[in-house]
């Protein structure tokens, strides 16, 4: 590689379902969508590309799908985008309208690209009505074979969840990959010395991360952000978004984390004495909606 490619990342959109009250969205993300695509294509130099790294919908929902696919469209961006799934999103819903396929597979939506001499690497961590990542059977083994074809390209890697910080922290494992994927990822990158790093979202705030040698990038997002100011406490979500503007130079990759103006309002509290109630609550309120759109 002997020039500088730019590219964009953004994640955690979590367009809603048009016409349905929904209590746990709290902001007007298909506004904050429009105006991160005006904010990319004004960018100079203009990416190569964007990777979205799930969360594309609020609850997975067809309709919330075709929202979005019209709201890409109407921004007319002449580069691709690539997606990955969060465990916001449903298969069901992503794959007849994104990509077009009525075969109503439920397999993870693990896919790969090269462009201008970058292997982007996108794997689905989502696990359906779960709140943390999980690979599934099969998928580190495609990750494998995936990750040993061009080998002379620098590799880069999405997934919604980043793999767990702590890996003796089973608590946390609800913000993060599973910790036993976790170890598992750790054990094939050791040694590669090709992966320019992990780009992710889930956690809803701008982090950077130097996890066994490789940095891990984690977005802001477009729905709400996490007042780290408030984590020893628990969550405390106010608003905010914003995107990350990457260029892959051939000294490795730079990123620069790039806000939209907010007057940092609070929206949603939790203390992690309730932490566990909301992941349950949030496990049976999937299983609902999902129930409820078949």
């Amino acid at each position: 590689m002997s020039s500088s490619i730019p590219f964009v990342h953004i994640t955690d959109l979590h367009i809603g379902n048009p016409g349905v009250e929904d209590a746990n969205l709290y902001s007007d993300t298909e506004a904050t969508l429009r105006a991160i695509l005006n904010d990319i294509k004004s960018l100079n130099p203009a990416p190569r590309f964007i990777v979205a790294s799930g969360d594309l919908t609020n609850h997975g929902e067809a309709r919330a799908y075709e929202r979005l696919k019209a709201i890409m469209a109407e921004a007319a961006l002449d580069i691709p985008v690539l997606y990955t799934l969060g465990n916001h999103d449903k298969r069901s819903g992503f794959y007849p309208v994104m990509l077009g396929r009525t075969d109503n597979t439920d397999e993870p939506y693990d896919h790969a690209a090269v462009i201008d001499g970058i292997h982007v690497v996108l794997v689905d961590t989502s696990v359906p009505f779960k709140i943390g990542g999980r690979f599934e059977p099969g998928q580190i083994d495609w990750l494998k074979a995936e990750l040993d074809l061009n080998p002379e390209l620098p590799k880069l890697i999405v997934m919604h969840h980043a793999p767990a910080l702590d890996e003796d922290r089973a608590d946390l494992e609800w913000e993060a990959l599973s910790l036993s994927d976790t170890r598992a990822l750790r054990e094939l990158l050791q040694g590669r010395t090709n992966i320019l790093g992990i780009l992710s979202g889930h956690i809803h705030y701008d982090r950077v991360s130097f996890w066994h040698g490789i940095p891990v990038i984690v977005g802001i997002g477009q729905h709400a952000a996490t007042d780290v100011l408030y984590l020893h406490e628990g969550l405390r979500m106010v608003s905010g978004a914003g995107f990350t503007q990457g260029t892959i130079r051939p000294s490795g990759l730079t990123v620069s984390f790039v806000p939209r103006p907010s007057e940092r309002r609070e929206l949603k509290v939790y203390t992690y004495a309730g932490m566990a109630e909301l992941i349950k609550r949030y496990e049976v309120e999937e299983t609902k909606a999902a129930a409820a759109a078949e």
